[in-house]
């Protein structure tokens, strides 16, 4: 077999490992070992296997991913989702559709604290469903605007998925992080506007909440106080250059460590669950992605990366249909792996393609993060979904499927818009010194 064919066969035994069931970490690792020990020679494939991870490992720049891990869990064992969701209920809950926009606020917040969908829609929605169906919302509304605003962590920075896309590609973490922060706040912006314009047209959707005082005001912004400095704090100074990423996590990562103590909001079992968590869930990142490195060397030595590039580009295809056509097979994959594993396995595939076209890779991570997000909200199988269905097993599927279809609708629109302008995207980190 030429590498090619090896490639392709290698690339269908991973799908077929996958199918069986077989982690994915583990089968982009065996499947990579096997095609380099095919292509090159066995001691060169024991070479990628040993040296993959001990860089990886020994890394100060990829100690960047569980220091923030670890900041996300802190947070969550001191119940600081609640604290900021009734942060913004206090202040714009009375409004018509105002305690589905503060859902969306305080997801956007937990979002960024947490880098997760799956964690801001359980955590938030344990507080705010039962809310929303108090004030007797529509449970679509009160299901697709949880969904939706989970789904802002994988893009609001702290990203884990933008680490790891940093990682793979060689970017710079720091733009990345500053790249997705102006779109996170558009998106989030256009996700309340829905919210306002459907409740204004159609009141029964989202009635307004009661009325807080000025001192319900003030308690809950003291209760979430440390939240929203910790945010701000690793935010700005990731963009003015006060820290490099793994610097920000770690300030992160020790300003809730500090902040829950002195609130007295974390017990001994709280931050023993955050460490073991924050372990267990390195552990499984760390090993899918020492299984991508693996396959990527495979892919390299394979040239079916290159071969492709070279292919599309000779069919003189307009770049900006074959970013469609890579568009559409990321919101796919999204509804049936997690983001990471999605991001990771097409990575070595794709980042060469959309570099051979022209693209910008740092505009290029923005957008496949957020299309990646967009099918984990995506009927028929989209994993954040199933997430909210656990939380309200009385609510149907079908329900929680219609509730997330104005906010795809709208994340299409603005993925429109960033491919239009890039420059929403760019502005940012070409201002910056990151």
């Amino acid at each position: 077999m030429t590498p090619i064919v090896a490639g392709i066969v290698g690339m269908s035994v991973l799908v077929v490992l996958m199918f069986m069931g077989m982690p994915i970490g583990l089968a982009m690792l065996i499947t990579g070992f096997a095609g380099f020990t095919y292509v090159v020679h066995l001691s060169g494939a024991f070479q990628v296997l040993f040296s993959v991870p001990y860089s990886l490992i020994t890394s100060y720049d990829y100690a960047v991913l569980p220091l923030f891990l670890l900041m996300a869990e802190i947070c969550m064992a001191a119940g600081m989702g609640q604290s900021l969701y009734k942060l913004v209920y206090a202040w714009i809950g009375r409004l018509r559709g105002g305690l589905a926009v503060a859902t969306l606020g305080a997801c956007a917040f937990f979002a960024a604290a947490s880098s997760s969908s799956i964690a801001t829609a359980a955590t938030i929605g344990l507080v705010a469903i039962p809310e929303m169906r108090k004030y007797k919302y529509d449970t679509a509304v009160a299901t697709g605007c949880l969904a939706a605003g989970g789904g802002l962590g994988i893009l609001i920075p702290p990203s884990g998925v933008l680490i790891l896309y940093g990682i793979m590609t060689q970017q710079s973490i720091t733009k990345l992080f500053i790249a997705g922060l102006l779109p996170g706040i558009i998106l989030t912006l256009m996700f309340m506007m829905t919210i306002y314009i459907r409740a204004w047209f159609k009141p029964e959707l989202a009635p307004a909440g009661e009325r807080t005082t000025m001192r319900e005001k003030v308690t809950a912004m003291s209760d979430s106080v440390e939240m929203v400095v910790l945010l701000i704090l690793v935010i700005v100074g990731l963009v003015i250059g006060w820290f490099t990423p793994t610097e920000a996590g770690a300030a992160g990562a020790l300003g809730a460590l500090l902040l829950s103590l002195i609130r007295k909001r974390l017990s001994w079992q709280g931050l023993k669950k955050a460490l073991v968590q924050t372990l267990r869930t390195t552990g499984m990142i760390f090993t899918i992605l020492m299984g991508a490195l693996v396959l990527n060397s495979f892919l390299a030595v394979s040239t079916i990366p290159m071969e492709l590039a070279g292919w599309v580009s000779g069919l003189g295809l307009p770049p900006i249909l074959v970013m469609i056509i890579i568009i559409i097979v990321y919101v796919l994959l999204g509804t049936i792996i997690d983001a990471i594993s999605a991001v990771l396995l097409t990575l070595p595939v794709f980042f060469p393609l959309i570099v051979e076209l022209g693209f910008d890779p740092i505009w290029f991570g923005v957008v496949i993060v957020m299309v990646v997000e967009m099918g984990m909200i995506s009927p028929p199988v989209g994993m954040t979904l199933y997430v909210i269905k656990g939380i309200v097993p009385d609510i149907p599927i079908g329900t929680i499927f219609r509730g997330t279809i104005p906010f795809i609708v709208v994340e299409l629109v603005f993925v429109a818009l960033i491919t239009a302008f890039p420059v929403i995207v760019t502005f940012l980190p070409s201002i910056s010194g990151g």
